[in-house]
């Protein structure tokens, strides 16, 4: 009746020298504990 889930797996950080929106660069410990909103989009 239960699930076997995978180990956790760490997010990787993000690159140097990506362009922000906000302009500031940020790093995972920033967003440790918040709500994040992913969102995958494409054209096609």
């Amino acid at each position: 009746m239960f699930m076997d889930f995978p180990a956790p797996v760490r997010a990787p950080e993000f690159p140097p020298g990506l362009d922000w929106p906000g302009g500031q660069p940020l790093q995972l410990a920033d967003l440790r504990g918040k709500v994040v909103l992913l969102d995958f989009w494409t054209y096609g």
